[in-house]
């Protein structure tokens, strides 16, 4: 071993003082888990019973290595003793880890242990006539000893952490995937206890983009899964982010408050395992509600966040483009021929007329134009339409075709990524 710095530590006891402290090893171990026991929290339960047995073992184990180093003069030599009481302590830090127990309290751990290993050898070798200068150097070897074991330590549970991490984000990503395209339910479940997730009873699909989803996500359940476009595998705009929020319920108007001001579409509520569901009409709002666009912030969005439960009526519009495209083009007929302009404006009066029931003032209104002008344009439109306008299925298939948003050509739809 070296000291800290770097110099080798070597240290000369005689025979029969080591076999003194040797005899003393397991007192000393039991010693020191008695201690860290008391002084440490978070082992005050964990070491009782047989797994503080199994610990007492383990002291007594890497206190007889630290006995072989001063009895041999040994350094830090792979495949020597030192070496395999290093891989010792590193592995126990990644226990630690997994067991959810902090670097800090190990950390604490090592001190009390080398505390008490000092004070009970120390006292010893003191009785057993070692000189002064020799008893020195032999509580920098114990700290020394100490300090490498607890490095090892830190490295382990640092690695386990690093590891675990990356291992369980995996499988978060994996359970995200399965949601949103419609696995079963027994493949959902086994997912989530892979992944460590309890289940909520809800989930909600909210898409927003990917530069606001960490601020959003930190603000909502814990449980709240965060899935980038690459893992949705969907089509979705790459710098749309979805987010899959455990049981909003009735908190929903809660939730579109804390996204005020973000170009946001949210999604029904489902059970968790239909979820699937929620994603898909979020996607559908988001296609009608920016359409041509490749990002939530284009601005093309007139309210954010956007509620599909407020969309209900364009869902159903666009649930077949092309038969709405068909039923436009049958209802706009009468008006072929006209000036592209004047087909529109008309067009537009005759909707907002059948909307407003007629109401001349409120169609003036809605328009920015004067009641005359609707007057005027009415008649154009009576004289083309005639009889049509009078008969209710006609008007419900005028409402439906105008009340659609207008067809884009072929070369501006959305294609999504492929």
């Amino acid at each position: 071993m070296v000291d800290r710095g770097g110099r080798p530590l070597v240290l000369g006891l005689a025979p029969a003082v080591v076999d003194g402290l040797r005899a003393q090893l397991p007192a000393v171990a039991e010693h020191t888990v008695d201690a860290v026991i008391a002084e440490v929290a978070e082992y005050a339960e964990p070491m009782r019973g047989e797994l503080g047995a199994n610990i007492t073992r383990a002291v007594e184990m890497a206190l007889g290595t630290f006995l072989r180093l001063v009895e041999t003069a040994a350094t830090l030599e792979p495949g020597g003793p030192l070496a395999a009481a290093l891989e010792g302590a590193y592995a126990l830090g990644r226990g630690e880890a997994r067991a959810g127990r902090t670097m800090d309290a190990l950390a604490a751990a090592y001190r009390v242990g080398a505390r008490v290993a000092w004070r009970e050898w120390g006292t010893t070798a003191v009785e057993e006539g070692v000189p002064p200068a020799v008893v020195v150097q032999f509580a920098e070897l114990v700290f020394a000893y100490i300090d490498q074991l607890s490095g090892a330590s830190v490295a382990g549970h640092t690695d386990e952490l690093a590891t675990s991490g990356r291992v369980r984000s995996q499988y978060l990503e994996r359970l995200g995937r399965a949601l949103v395209t419609g696995a079963d339910t027994d493949e959902l479940t086994h997912r989530a206890e892979r992944a460590d997730w309890p289940p909520p009873h809800t989930l909600t699909a909210v898409l927003l983009p990917s530069v606001q989803a960490s601020a959003v996500a930190g603000l909502l359940d814990r449980r709240t899964l965060v899935l980038s476009s690459d893992v949705t595998a969907a089509g979705l705009p790459e710098d749309v982010t979805t987010l899959l929020v455990p049981d909003v319920g009735e908190s929903r108007a809660s939730l579109l408050q804390l996204l005020r001001n973000r170009p946001a579409v949210v999604g029904p509520t489902r059970a968790w395992t239909d979820v699937a569901a929620s994603f898909s009409r979020a996607a559908k709002v988001l296609a009608i509600t920016a359409p041509g666009t490749d990002s939530l912030n284009s601005g093309s969005l007139d309210i954010a966040p956007v509620d599909t439960e407020e969309h209900l009526g364009s869902l159903v519009l666009a649930a077949d483009p092309q038969a709405v495209a068909d039923l436009r083009a049958r209802v706009l007929a009468p008006l072929a021929g006209l000036p592209a302009a004047t087909a529109d404006r008309l067009a537009e009066t005759l909707r907002s007329w059948l909307l407003h029931q007629g109401r001349r003032e409120d169609v003036a209104r809605e328009l920015f134009i004067h009641p005359q002008t609707v007057r005027y344009r009415m008649g154009q439109l009576r004289s083309r339409y005639g009889d049509r306008l009078q008969d209710p299925a006609a008007v419900f298939e005028i409402i439906l075709a105008l009340g659609a948003p207008a067809a884009a050509p072929a070369s501006e739809q959305p294609t999504g990524r492929g």
